[in-house]
Parts: structure tokens; sequence; C-alpha cells
């Protein structure tokens, strides 16, 4: 229940404490109730929060000094580190996007959730992180790939993702275990749709590295490509949710694991 209500944004959390800290909102609790002070959308995880507490006998007062303690120590999350290719600029501290990618896939013990628009080379770009899920049973990994209809391409969007998946696992994936690898069905419409072109990495439910680059060696080294990384939990499980969210909800399709 705690990652339930960590995932709520950081703006509801705060009025939410202030209403209780202000006795605006107080047993009988109520959908409405809560409702009216932090609007559609959460009122189902806060009520169930909202109950618990009034059965434990946690008093609103009280429950506005937890939910402070929380956002005070979500507050004390390690500042973010910056992330840097191409040339070199004297006098700015930032970490490579080589390095970071290299550090965040290989040293993952727990799980991983990468998202790339492009990959080139895949036995190098993917090196790492398979040579961690080969080292590391149990490693859990997810991959969010996108496929790409070519111009003039007629073929069958099911004959794309299949051949997309030979070519991954036939040509491109170095090492024995696989991940779950997933993909926008929008890429594959004749008539142009969205694609998947967001880069991240969530590892180990923790470390969130958010960056302009692809895993190529153009991004690592040559091109000019920005981003951050940090360790903050509430963040990755916000990120995590929304990966999930598109999942459960058909907008990501898993793509096959056999040739």
């Amino acid at each position: 229940m705690i990652d339930e209500f960590l995932l709520l944004p950081a703006h509801v959390r705060r009025r939410l404490t202030k209403n209780l800290q202000h006795g605006l909102l107080a047993p009988p609790y109520s959908v409405m109730a809560v409702r009216s002070i932090v609007g559609v959308g959460h009122e189902e995880v806060i009520l169930s929060f909202l109950e618990e507490w009034q059965r434990l006998g946690v008093s609103p007062t009280a429950a506005a000094i937890w939910l402070g303690s929380l956002e005070s120590a979500l507050g004390q999350s390690s500042p973010p580190d910056f992330v840097w290719s191409g040339p070199h600029v004297a006098g700015v501290h930032a970490r490579t996007t080589r390095r970071v990618y290299e550090e965040v896939l290989g040293t993952a013990s727990l799980s991983i959730w990468a998202s790339t628009y492009a990959f080139f080379d895949g036995p190098k770009a993917f090196s790492t992180l398979a040579e961690n899920m080969d080292r590391t049973p149990g490693l859990d990994v997810t991959l969010l790939l996108n496929i790409e209809r070519k111009r003039g391409d007629t073929s069958t969007s099911d004959s794309l993702v299949m051949r997309f998946a030979d070519r991954l696992w036939g040509e491109e994936w170095p090492g024995k275990a696989r991940p779950r690898v997933y993909y926008d069905p929008r890429s594959l419409d004749e008539n142009g749709g969205g694609v998947l072109h967001a880069k991240a990495v969530v590892a180990d439910a923790e470390t969130v590295f958010v960056t302009s680059a692809n895993l190529t060696e153009a991004a690592f080294d040559r091109n000019i490509e920005l981003g951050l990384v940090l360790r903050d939990r509430a963040l990755a499980a916000t990120l995590l949710a929304h990966f999930r969210t598109l999942i459960d909800r058909d907008l990501l399709r898993r793509q096959p694991t056999e040739q």
C-alpha cells in the first residue's frame, strides 16, 4: 500500500497533508470528501489509506505529521548527476553517457526496465545488459523497443513484428537469457502513427536514467546528448507505473521471444 501512496503526485500528497492538518478532511471519510480536496483520479487510493488509519486509531493530525515526515524524507533524495555525450566542455562536471549506461545496465541485481528508440550493432549495444543477465540469476529485464515500418513497406504488422523478432534474437541479442520486449503498435500503422521514442532506464526500482541518447555508438561517443541520472525510489516507482499502465492498456504489446 505504501508503494501505491508513493505513486501519487507530490502536489496531491501535500494538499492531503494540509487539509488533514487543518481539520478540513476528517472522519467519516468518503470518496466525495476526498475528491473535493484532491480532485478526480486518486481518491480510491487515498480513501483506502484514510480508512486504514481510522481503523488503527490514527487521528487526522497524526496522519498529517506522518505525511509531512514522508515528504521531508522524499525531498532528501540524492541530487541528479549531469550526463553528457559529445565534445568536452571545460569547467562542466558531467558523467559520460557510455559510462552511465554501462554502470546502470551492468550493476543492477534485481530488475531493469530500459526504453530506447533505436539501437545499432546489437551485440555491442546490448553486451553489458546481456552479460549481466547471464551472470545474475533472477535478474528481471524488460526492454521497450521501437519497431520501424520503412517507407513503402506494405507488409502486415504481424510480419514486421516477426521479422524484427527474428533479427533481434538471431543476430542482435548476444546473451543466453532473454528479456521481455514490448513495442508500440502504432509505429506499424501504414498511415503513420506514434513511435516509442523514450530513452530511459530504471534499475532495481531505484536508479533512474533519462537521456536523449539511443543505444548507439554515435550517441555514446560523438553526438551531443544530454541526460540525468539519480537515485529516487518515488520517481522510479512513478516511471515504472507509467510503463506498466501502457502495457496493461495494450498500448505497448509483447514481442515474441522465440525465433
